[in-house]
């Protein structure tokens, strides 16, 4: 071994942060390679249990002709059945409904936050986006947008043209500009039902939608919903957002409605292509039932 060898050795062996530095570079890559190895783990198992069940089906099913045995065509045909159903398992992770009450605290303060310092103390109104497959042009883009109009004093909406311009604050008449707060669990209700909901007439909106809510996302226990004219009537039972309603604090939420509330809001507005607000909202004393009038504005 030469000299330089020799002190390179000695040079290395007394330094530890060369030494960390080449561990903590392949802890990083070890770790992503085993959290991908336990998701892959975890979506094959099904599909291996089900293989398994198919094939013994199958065996089953053929020894049973070869044998000319009912007990073995009715196992093998249990056992297929089984292996079909674990074919379909897929996994699926839950979040607990107080991680989402969280989460829309956090909006509806903010919400509060602004409305009070502006000194917002009108109406809010649902303003329904112009259909995806009307052309506008590059100035008037900001009509593709479902927002929220909270006004300042009064029950006056903005034109057309002051909500184009896309912008937060409006002057004419004053108010501010939000995104609905149930905008992106409209955009699920809508994969789930297959189609936008401004091609969905009112009535069937009334229909199909509780269903989706109660059974799909199980985000209610319940939820009577019924047209008349320009007005809807919405009663939610044990709603996810429920606790939302018994913060004192909260201003906006009875103003806005819960995401479910202003999810409903959105996809009415959006059915019938006009400006909705709410026009008084009802809460039980346990807030296991929520109760909405929502109403549309012409013009």
């Amino acid at each position: 071994m030469s000299a330089n060898e020799t002190q390179k050795t000695k040079v290395e062996s007394l330094d530890p942060t060369a030494m960390q530095c080449e561990t903590e570079g392949t802890e990083e890559p070890q770790a992503e390679v085993e959290s991908l190895k336990s998701k892959q783990s975890e979506w094959f198992q099904p599909l291996r249990i089900g293989a398994i069940f198919i094939i013994t089906g199958a065996s089953s099913l053929t020894i049973s002709i070869i044998e000319n045995s009912q007990v073995l065509a009715f196992i093998g045909l249990g056992l297929a059945f089984w292996g079909a159903l674990f074919l379909f398992i897929r996994p699926i992770k839950y979040v607990e409904s107080s991680l989402l009450d969280s989460i829309a605290t956090s909006e509806y303060k903010t919400i509060d936050r602004m409305t009070r310092d502006l000194k917002q103390k009108g109406k809010s109104y649902y303003i329904p986006p112009y259909p995806e497959e009307v052309y506008l042009p590059e100035h008037l883009k900001g009509l593709k947008d479902m927002i929220v109009f909270i006004s300042a004093e009064g029950n006056t909406t903005p034109p057309v043209e002051e909500i184009a311009k896309g912008k937060f604050f409006l002057e004419n008449p004053k108010g501010i500009c939000i995104s609905p707060p149930g905008l992106g669990l409209l955009t699920r209700l809508e994969k789930e039902l297959g189609t936008n909901a401004a091609k969905l007439e009112l009535g069937l909106l009334c229909a199909n939608l509780p269903r989706i809510i109660v059974e799909d996302f199980q985000m209610a226990r319940g939820i009577d919903m019924s047209a008349e004219g320009n007005h809807v009537y919405a009663k939610i039972f044990d709603s996810t957002y429920k606790h939302l309603y018994t913060d004192e604090t909260l201003k906006s939420v009875h103003q806005l409605g819960c995401p479910l509330a202003s999810a409903i809001a959105c996809a009415i507005a959006k059915s019938t292509g006009k400006v909705v607000t709410i026009q008084k909202n009802k809460v039980s004393p346990d807030a296991e039932t929520v109760e909405f009038w929502y109403s549309s504005v012409e013009g």
